[in-house]
């Protein structure tokens, strides 16, 4: 993988468009600061766009992404909701099958959550406590109905925390029974580099910083694309005041 800052194989597209709670929580030792996600007063805003209002897609090696989707007062209301969600199941820091400790924090919606230790990456029906996985926000369902083009619901809804550092190798989504539904991505927080690759490793890629509010659907071409986050732009949203970057990924896993 290069460095996003130049290189023959890779090119930075740019950008695209013109709380929880306070106190840290520490819920078993692999948890740890990303729980510092402040709440604080939200002011009222207008709802995120309708169907009819949606802004027409930026298109990056096929993957669509669709800039500031949501508005300030429905990722608030995002927030909010994801904080019950993970008052039920926490946040994790993974480790993958080799033993190396994730950058990144993790945690799911729905009927399953995606796992990875010791014994391999796959989909559980539990969080790795023994607890149920809480069921996937409503408002979430909202924007996979709008935007995903599929007649079915999301099975596991992804919750991953980016602090300060953090980021999620080139890797593709191949976990899942059917590459013929779309993966979803929610963005709320701090900027992301966010790269895209090709269906098999290696060659040119693209980069694309991905906002607050924005929503990429990877399907048809796109679905097995190697993709991946290079890094956050901390303090580059105000919607955690104590920062970072949350990535909600909708997926249908059965």
């Amino acid at each position: 993988m290069r460095d996003p800052g130049g290189g023959p194989d890779h090119a930075v597209v740019g950008y695209i468009r013109s709380g929880f709670w306070g106190c840290k929580r520490r819920c078993g030792k692999e948890s740890a600061d990303f729980q510092d996600w402040s709440c604080g007063g939200f002011s009222s805003g207008p709802r995120w766009r309708s169907m009819a209002g949606m802004p027409q897609p930026v298109l990056l090696r096929d993957v669509a992404i669709y800039p500031e989707l949501l508005d300030r007062a429905e990722q608030e209301r995002l927030v909010e909701d994801l904080r019950a969600c993970l008052a039920q199941a926490s946040l994790v820091t993974p480790v993958t099958p080799r033993g190396h400790k994730m950058s990144v924090a993790m945690s799911a919606a729905g009927r399953f959550g995606w796992v990875t230790d010791r014994k391999g990456y796959r989909y559980e029906d539990r969080h790795p406590s023994g607890t149920a996985w809480p069921p996937i926000p409503e408002r979430v369902l909202a924007v996979w109905d709008a935007v995903s083009g599929s007649t079915r619901r999301p099975e596991c809804c992804l919750i991953n925390w980016y602090a300060e550092g953090a980021k999620m190798g080139l890797h593709q989504d191949r976990d899942e029974a059917d590459f013929n539904e779309p993966v979803v991505s929610i963005s709320l927080g701090d900027d992301a580099l966010f790269r895209i690759g090709n269906e098999t490793r290696g060659g040119k890629t693209e980069s694309i910083w991905l906002r607050s509010g924005d929503v990429a659907v990877m399907g048809g071409a796109a679905r097995l694309r190697y993709h991946g986050i290079d890094r956050i732009r901390p303090g580059s949203s105000t919607l955690l005041p104590k920062g970072g970057r949350i990535n909600l990924t909708l997926r249908v896993v059965t």
